[in-house]
């Protein structure tokens, strides 16, 4: 049996999108940029695809840009607003457990000179907002922070979080990355009141190459990408048309399904971490188990065991999970995620990251449980010979 629990990393497409990608490359090639029917039929695809995506997120459709993915979504958004704002202010916000494309960023701006405050994070995963609000001043132009954590799940407070940002000072921008938030939690862009948020298509079973960036109608980023001036100069380049049609499918059936589904993969996710807890000796599960925590993504640290080990156990007997996010599982040592949170060395070295999908079965979780049972079991008899 086949069983894919790292859904966080990425997500099956559905078959649907999958035959409009296929549409797309096939017959509706042309290039949204030409003059001719075949690029302007091509346009309104695109147009049509902004527009659900749009309504989706409830805000207009002029403010959705499409990217290439998460990571260039929170490129063009944290860079732009830095560049864009940097002759106002020299300081920067972000939390120390941001995924890779916004920490690596804050660390190249900071290491030319800008000022950078990395919040701390309590043991679920949580700032604190009294230090938010301390260091906020006249110069900050940008607080950077997810709505959920990729390895843990955490659910950051983004409207407390917006409120203490404005009242302390109203000029300073918030980019919000929400690639594992999207279709996971309810999100009104309106009633947020944010100025930038990215999204991802694979992670929603959308095909990959391709993302989404919210800007605000009044807010002007410094463009890093230029060339044709494709989406209004925000990301010049040939938009990766099929990816798009693909993208803006899966919103159109997750306008209907994701609530719904959002329930299932809870459910489905309370089900494997009691299987855990019930036959599992020494572990530890990082990951909050109530509703601040985001319904997909489980993180468990097994006592004793190597996380690459189980991984690799796992896989073996066809169960499929990541020790950390797939954006850092090349990077070397531990998990800057884990450690934030205030994690033990045997705790971070013995960490999976489950992430489930409306796609898994009780039948599949029952096997994934046994497997991994048995995996912990054979890897610490062999471990403490």
């Amino acid at each position: 049996m086949k069983v894919y629990l790292d859904n966080s990393s990425t997500t099956r497409p559905r078959d649907e999108v999958i035959d409009e990608v296929c549409h797309m490359l096939k017959v509706q090639y042309g290039n949204p940029s030409s003059l001719h029917r075949m690029g302007l039929e091509v346009e309104k695809r695109i147009e049509s695809s902004r527009k659900t995506i749009a309504d989706f997120l409830k805000c207009d459709k002029d403010e959705i840009f499409f990217t290439s993915g998460g990571t260039e979504s929170n490129n063009i958004a944290v860079q732009g607003i830095i560049n864009k704002n940097i002759r106002r202010g020299n300081h920067i916000i972000t939390t120390k457990f941001e995924h890779s494309s916004v920490l690596s960023i804050a660390k190249h701006y900071e290491s030319k000179g800008l000022k950078v405050t990395y919040l701390d994070l309590d043991e679920y995963g949580m700032i604190n907002l009294e230090q938010l609000e301390d260091s906020i001043n006249e110069g900050t132009i940008l607080v950077a922070i997810m709505m959920v954590n990729n390895e843990i799940g955490s659910i950051l407070p983004i409207n407390d979080i917006n409120e203490v940002i404005k009242s302390k000072n109203k000029n300073t921008k918030i980019h919000v990355d929400g690639i594992q938030a999207f279709s996971k939690l309810d999100i009104d862009l309106r009633k947020l009141n944010i100025d930038t948020f990215s999204f991802s298509s694979h992670k929603v079973h959308g095909p990959k190459g391709v993302g989404g960036l919210y800007v605000k109608k009044d807010v002007i980023l410094e463009p890093i990408i230029y060339g044709g001036n494709q989406e209004r100069g925000i990301r010049s380049g040939t938009e990766n048309v099929p990816g798009i049609i693909g993208f803006g499918k899966a919103v159109d059936i997750l306008k209907e399904k994701y609530k719904k589904e959002a329930e299932d993969i809870k459910r489905v996710k309370d089900y494997f971490v009691k299987k855990i807890i019930d036959n599992i000796e020494d572990v530890k599960v990082n990951s909050l188990l109530d509703d601040r925590c985001a319904p997909h993504i489980l993180n468990v640290s097994f006592i004793g065991v190597r996380g690459e080990v189980l991984l690799h156990y796992l896989e073996d007997n066809g169960v499929y999970v990541s020790t950390a996010s797939a954006c850092s599982s090349h990077g070397k040592g531990k998990s800057h995620v884990l450690k934030s949170i205030g994690l033990k060395d045997e705790e971070i070295e013995g960490a999976i990251r489950f992430s489930f999908s409306h796609y898994n079965t009780l039948e599949e979780i029952d096997y994934a449980a046994q497997t991994l049972e048995q995996s912990v079991k054979d890897i610490r008899r062999i471990t403490m010979r």
